[in-house]
């Protein structure tokens, strides 16, 4: 079927509008346009090809007529609305330029170039929230881009100043409101975390138990020191236990032995580095919840002190409380223990300058003499960056949000497994 005569002569003029253009002959581009629009006025191309035209002149009234009345014509076609966004922008509405955005997003809201519109119009008008909000968008979006060309690129930077410059604004703001010494106060701790995870400066970490997982349980990294009252107790015994420790490791005894100790022909692993490796050694005073009673009667004073602690009697599996010796370089790669339903206590003994310990988003400076529980079922990790050995007492007992009933329904559970 031959075209009616008026199409015939717009698509005749449409590719002299192409040929004009690839001329670089505007004067005609425009001529063939303007011809092409009156024989078919509600083409949304030619309507946004003549926008383009008086936008590239500056006639930013006149641009905007035409791409509103092309987007009009396919409101589902996001670059007009990107297009009549652009022209606004020119105008200074900034309202219509948000509206024609908003338009564009509501039809792909994964379109970059509406997204990175709107980032740079919530910032140039200090909407801060919603700038962030559109920045981080961009980022996404344009990571997902393979082999991103560098305007991508430069806007994926772009994004990322300005999320730095807001979070440190806001982590300003939050700090002259709620005070830089806020860290100190155990009722802010969660608080604290939330504000970490807001600003991005950590993340959350969740459980990962290799064992019993026990459903409900705060799933915190660092435990609150006041659930713990006989720390007092242990920590005024630091002295005596520190002296019966390096006691233990002064020699070469049968009792210090490799901490990792993989089966043979276990495949190449995080731990290989460690297995059979002194530079992680431990001394048992109990192991999965049997005594070494050798360990035990060379250390009364922590075994004292172990007999105050709530230990969980299961035997086959708990208590466990060793001396725990990290070399000088020796790195414990991160990790995660086997259930939630226990506490791991550490009482530093000998701690230089260089050591670390992190549980989660927090990573701690180990103190001689002050004890701290954490949730090992989080993914951990130690290190020893010091050239001296560091010395630690490991224990567990009961995850304290535990009911004395739960304790007692566990150790019954545990008992039918054998």
């Amino acid at each position: 079927m031959s075209l009616t005569e008026p199409a015939a002569e717009v698509q005749s003029h449409i590719a002299m509008i192409a040929d004009a253009r690839r001329r670089g002959d505007r004067i005609a581009e425009v001529r063939h346009l303007d011809a092409a629009l009156r024989l078919s006025p509600g083409d949304p191309q030619l309507l946004n090809a003549r926008g383009m035209c008086y936008l590239q002149d500056g006639a930013w009234t006149d641009a905007a007529g035409h791409f509103t009345k092309a987007a009009e014509l396919d409101p589902k076609e996001p670059i007009l609305w990107i297009n009549l966004a652009t022209a606004r922008r020119a105008m200074g509405d900034v309202e219509a330029e948000r509206a024609a955005l908003d338009r564009a997003l509501a039809n792909d809201r994964f379109q970059l170039t509406a997204l990175l519109r709107k980032a740079e119009l919530e910032e140039r008008f200090g909407k801060e929230s919603d700038a962030a909000v559109a920045w981080n968008a961009v980022i996404q979006v344009a990571g997902q881009i393979p082999d991103a060309p560098p305007p991508v690129l430069d806007a994926i930077q772009r994004g990322q100043a300005f999320m730095a410059r807001h979070a440190s604004d806001l982590s300003e703001r939050y700090d002259a409101n709620f005070g830089i010494d806020r860290a100190a106060d155990p009722e802010m701790r969660r608080f604290n975390r939330c504000l970490d995870v807001v600003l991005g400066r950590k993340g959350v970490y969740r459980n990962e138990c290799h064992g019993l997982y026990y459903p409900f349980l705060p799933a915190d990294e660092y435990f609150d020191r006041r659930l713990f009252p006989w720390f007092s107790a242990l920590e005024a015994a630091t002295a005596d236990i520190r002296r019966e420790g390096l006691a233990l490791f002064e020699g070469s005894g049968d009792d210090l032995r490799p901490y990792v100790r993989m089966e043979e022909g276990s495949p190449e692993s995080k731990w290989t580095r460690l297995d059979g490796s002194l530079d992680w050694t431990a001394c048992f005073l109990w192991e999965y919840g049997t005594p070494n009673q050798r360990v035990l009667d060379r250390c009364p004073a922590t075994a004292a002190a172990l007999s105050r602690a709530p230990l969980a009697p299961i035997p086959g599996k708990a208590p466990s409380a060793f001396f725990s010796m990290l070399r000088p370089g020796a790195h414990i790669p991160p990790h995660t223990g086997v259930t939630n339903t226990r506490a791991i206590i550490h009482l530093p003994l000998v701690v230089p300058s260089g050591c670390e310990f992190r549980v989660g988003g927090e990573t701690r400076v180990w103190k001689e003499g002050e004890a701290f529980a954490f949730d090992d079922t989080i993914e951990h990790e130690a290190v020893n960056r010091s050239r001296e050995n560091r010395l630690v007492l490991i224990f567990d007992v009961w995850n304290p949000h535990l009911s004395e009933r739960e304790c007692a329904l566990l150790t019954e559970f545990y008992a039918m497994q054998k």
